[in-house]
């Protein structure tokens, strides 16, 4: 791996700002204050008076203003994200923080005004071309209208977001950054010893699955005050704005119906023993084991030997890829390679796992990486880089609605796991496919299972703390219960086990935001089907499908392929997918 990871790349973000210290950022802090100041004497307590192109041109002002926002905080953002124990990076980005929450008070105003304005005045006024284009920034904006609190109550929230869930997520954050996990005479971060899990030498599985249990555990009061008082902070924010559930926010969010995401829910779960149970029990008699721990969940097979993939190998199997089903969305991928919008180097105080950040249409993404050249770390690679170029594609539509929902999201992303997964499944011997297709059984599982696990927890979490603080014993046994349900009889869970929900980030920076990707692979096994079958014009829908970006909700992205998330049979359709894998590795014994 030391040759590997002598080539793996490291982004340049100088395409955002030179240095932290750069005059540019200064400018932008400047202008953007003046362009605030001037924007709110301008329309505060007017915007109802405005003609339908005096209203868009605020729009366009507002949408400017923002997106120079978004490029200061994207910046401090990846900065931090690729080392966060330096205290002058962490630094930085705290006053970044503070200082755009600070000027974009002038501009709270604004959204909040717009969703005061009765639905006949504001239908009128886009009857002007130039305020049509808004159309779906509005749309979804009224969504929160009947959440919405009075001025003054909002400025506070907004203005207390920083010393509230900003400061416990950056807590959390530099915590784990900062971690450090004894395992065989070295010191390891969290993500390089959680990539042990995957160690073909059981023994290093369990030592590591031990060693991260006791790392957490010496620590979980810790992590127990973060995740007790964010769900407090969470519940008294929706009980002022009258969400009926804790996950409704994000359903709103995600312009998804809560009924949608029960029926995803319900689907995964009522399939649990025909998907995962089926699957561990068969892997359990593959590695001779009784049962399986904790550390054999993503152990690789006796007969897979999973070498190093180097860096530019691993660039060209997803390339290939993507250019077979497009050589458009191949084009857009391999802009992310030619110039450095990856980090994929694993780096002390560097974040953990990956992303794509899409920071600014007037910019480009970039994306994070752990590189360590495995197969999985090239899954990884093909995910993100869907992401990439998804947020490429849609930022045609401009800041404001360019971002799409989570549930939207990972189709880009897992589409392109799945082309990368066959293209390398239709090059293999029958010995290889074997192992590929029980690796990516195990990503499905993970993806679908794993993530509607989480969704368990989370819902179980906050229902509860609503009657009171939690203590680490209670967190661990709804952790090691909706384990149970979901990875089946084949597991046994030694005691360390209890304390790993207390690693996973989402339930600390986006609650409820883990159901996304079960939505999104199930989403995508039916597009993926649609696609198979040979359905005409595919690929040119597919690409426009992302151009959207924001702009089009589930139903109206789907129809031209002919399915319907609100369908029950859609959901069956997405786990066929998987349950047909596992035929596939039953029949192969």
């Amino acid at each position: 791996m030391s040759d590997a990871a002598e080539t793996l790349p490291s982004w340049d973000l100088t395409d955002l700002y030179p240095s932290p210290t750069s005059a540019e950022i200064e400018a932008d802090f400047a202008l953007a204050e003046q362009l605030a100041r001037v924007f709110e004497g301008a329309y505060q307590g007017k915007l109802a008076g405005l003609s339908g192109g005096e209203l868009a041109a605020a729009i366009s002002e507002y949408e400017r203003i923002e997106e120079t926002f978004g490029r200061l905080g994207s910046y401090s953002g990846l900065l931090f994200s690729g080392d966060s124990t330096s205290a002058t990076i962490g630094q930085f980005y705290q006053t970044v923080s503070e200082r755009i929450t600070l000027i974009s008070t002038h501009l709270i105003f604004f959204t909040l005004e717009l969703n005061r304005m009765d639905d006949a005045v504001l239908t009128a006024k886009q009857s002007d071309p130039s305020l049509a284009r808004y159309a779906p920034w509005l749309r979804d904006l009224r969504v929160f209208r009947p959440h919405q609190l009075s001025d003054e109550v909002e400025k506070l929230l907004h203005d207390k977001e920083v010393t509230g869930r900003s400061a416990w997520s950056r807590l959390f954050d530099e915590t784990m950054a900062s971690m450090r996990i004894p395992l065989n005479g070295e010191e390891l971060t969290v993500s390089a010893t959680l990539n042990k899990l995957s160690d073909p030498d059981r023994s290093v599985r369990e030592s590591a699955g031990k060693a991260v249990g006791q790392a957490f555990g010496e620590r979980i009061k810790l992590f127990s005050l973060i995740t007790n008082t964010l769900a407090k902070d969470k519940e008294i924010i929706d009980n002022w704005r009258h969400y009926e559930r804790p996950g409704s926010y994000r359903n709103r969010s995600n312009m998804v119906e809560d009924a949608v995401v029960d029926a995803l829910v319900t689907a995964v779960r009522g399939s649990y023993s025909r998907l995962s149970h089926r699957y561990y029990a068969m892997k359990a008699n593959w590695l001779g084991l009784p049962k399986l721990q904790h550390w054999d969940r993503n152990a690789p097979l006796l007969n897979d030997v999973d070498r190093v993939i180097p860096w530019g190998e691993a660039r060209e199997r997803v390339l290939s890829a993507y250019g077979a089903f497009s050589p458009d969305l191949a084009a857009v991928g391999k802009r992310f390679f030619d110039n450095q919008w990856i980090d994929a180097g694993p780096t002390p105080g560097k974040s953990g796992g990956a992303f794509a950040h899409p920071t600014v249409p007037s910019a480009h993404p970039y994306l994070l990486l752990n590189y360590h050249g495995r197969t999985r770390d090239v899954m990884t690679l093909a995910h993100e880089l869907g992401h990439g170029v998804h947020q490429v594609l849609a930022g045609g539509q401009g800041y404001l609605m360019s971002g799409t929902p989570l549930t939207l999201a990972e189709t880009a992303s897992v589409f392109g796991e799945m082309l990368t997964f066959r293209a390398l499944l239709d090059a293999a011997t029958p010995a290889q496919r074997r192992v590929m297709l029980a690796s990516k059984v195990e990503d499905m599982l993970n993806t679908v299972v794993r993530q509607i696990a989480f969704y368990q927890f989370e819902t179980r979490l906050h229902d509860e703390r609503r009657s009171g603080e939690m203590v680490p014993e209670r967190l661990g046994e709804i952790w090691l219960d909706v384990q149970t349900e979901s990875l089946g009889p084949a597991f046994e869970f030694t005691p360390e086990y209890s304390v790993f929900w207390s690693y996973v980030p989402h339930f600390v920076h986006s609650p409820f935001y883990v159901y996304a990707y079960a939505f999104g692979d199930c989403l995508v096994n039916a597009l993926y089907s649609v696609f198979q079958n040979g359905h005409p014009g595919f690929q040119a829908k597919y690409l426009d499908m992302l151009r959207a970006g924001g702009t089009k909700r589930h139903k109206e992205l789907l129809a031209p392929f002919g399915l319907d998330a609100s369908d029950p049979a859609f959901w069956t359709k997405g786990l066929d997918v998987i349950s047909g894998f596992i035929d596939e590795l039953e029949q192969a014994g």
